[in-house]
């Protein structure tokens, strides 16, 4: 086990048929059901899902079909300062240990960064682990998937620090 995004190595593939989505998939070294119960401990998303630069805030997660979760990204820095954001969604599918789906979407006046998002989550068991893989489909005309895709390998990065080590 490691300390930091060193272990095993994600590895990204980009929809080709929807410039709007981005998938990127992990192996990290935990059984799915911890890596899934990641995503739904208040505490602990707060702790990983920010990528590098940003601090998290969990306002209220309710982790049933049909509940919904708010959530904040502050970045740390000034260079980061303009990309703080709320947004939220509902949790349409839970199936533990195997698969997470919920709308995302982001808290703004801007009407390029207006619209509602699908992030589906699913944890394979491989002898490493847990496969986990993000597929984030519907972004905005404001959101750049490539930068959702450096954020989900920064946070799941992030994530297997937090599960691995736990």
């Amino acid at each position: 086990m490691t300390d930091d995004n060193s272990g095993s190595e994600p590895t990204t593939n980009s929809e080709q048929n929807d410039t709007r989505s981005m998938t990127v998939s992990r192996v990290i070294e935990a059984s799915p059901e911890r890596v899934y119960n990641a995503f739904l401990d208040p505490d602990e998303l707060a702790q990983w899902l920010p990528p590098t630069g940003f601090s998290g805030e969990v306002h209220h997660l309710e982790p049933e079909e049909g509940g919904t979760y708010r959530m904040t990204f502050t970045g740390e820095t000034e260079e980061f300062a303009e990309y703080d954001s709320t947004f939220g969604g509902t949790y349409l599918e839970l199936v533990p240990g195997e698969r997470i789906v919920y709308t995302d979407e982001f808290e703004t006046d801007e009407p390029s960064m207006a619209g509602e998002m699908t992030v589906t989550v699913t944890f394979e068991d491989v002898p490493d682990g847990t496969e986990i893989t993000v597929h984030h489909e519907g972004f905005p005309e404001g959101a750049s998937p490539s930068d959702a895709n450096e954020g989900w390998t920064d946070s799941l990065g992030n994530l297997a620090n937090v599960v691995e080590v736990a």
